[in-house]
């Protein structure tokens, strides 16, 4: 089974949806039991960084998730859910991220209408397992307004240029994080959440 974490912000009901529709075992929950017990997590968002910290800690999630990760699950972080894999974010001010990556979340450059909203086409640094089938400039689709810069340029596994290149997906161990969003991106975003379902069940 899939964990999709809820902690009030993001399309969690979609992303259950487009699981299910590949025949994958998914539920919404904030149950930290059951989020601990899962075989896979997935950390969707669509709001503001500080909130969704904030959400977390209120619902005693943060070190699930950690754990989680520490656990070598395969963890998957979707648009907002991405951004709060890392040290700390600037929307709002400095708040602090879970710090399961090094590196912050800063806002889009650039003479660009923010939020970024549509269709980009994806490039890959490097093959990861969660890309396979997925073939260069794909597109998938964002909405943002803010970019992860990590520290380490190496977990970077996907690229995307709006205005400017930035990261669009990270690849850590069991840790994966795309800023697009998997489940509004058609076929391609099916393959990627396959891909994930299969590294999953690998993992079980």
């Amino acid at each position: 089974m899939i964990a999709v974490v809820d902690y009030g912000m993001g399309n969690l009901g979609s992303v259950a949806k487009a699981l299910r529709a590949l025949g994958v075992e998914a539920r919404i929950t904030s149950d930290r039991a059951e989020i601990a017990a899962a075989q896979g997590v997935i950390l969707p968002g669509v709001g503001a960084f500080g909130d969704a910290m904030a959400e977390l800690q209120a619902r005693g999630l943060e070190e699930t998730l950690k754990a989680v990760v520490a656990g070598g699950r395969p963890f998957l972080g979707i648009c907002l859910g991405l951004q709060l894999l890392f040290s700390a974010g600037e929307e709002g001010g400095y708040h602090r991220g879970l710090g399961i990556l090094p590196g912050v979340v800063v806002r889009l450059q650039g003479k660009i209408k923010i939020p970024h909203i549509g269709w980009n086409s994806l490039s890959f640094p490097r093959p990861t397992p969660l890309f396979q089938g997925v073939d260069e400039g794909s597109y998938v689709y964002f909405v943002h307004s803010y970019k992860v810069v990590p520290e380490d340029e190496a977990v970077v596994a996907a690229r995307v240029n709006y205005g400017e290149d930035f990261t669009a997906a990270v690849c850590a161990e069991n840790v994966w994080g795309v800023q697009f969003h998997p489940e509004k991106s058609s076929r391609v975003g099916l393959t990627i959440l396959q891909n994930f379902a299969r590294e999953v069940k690998a993992c079980s």
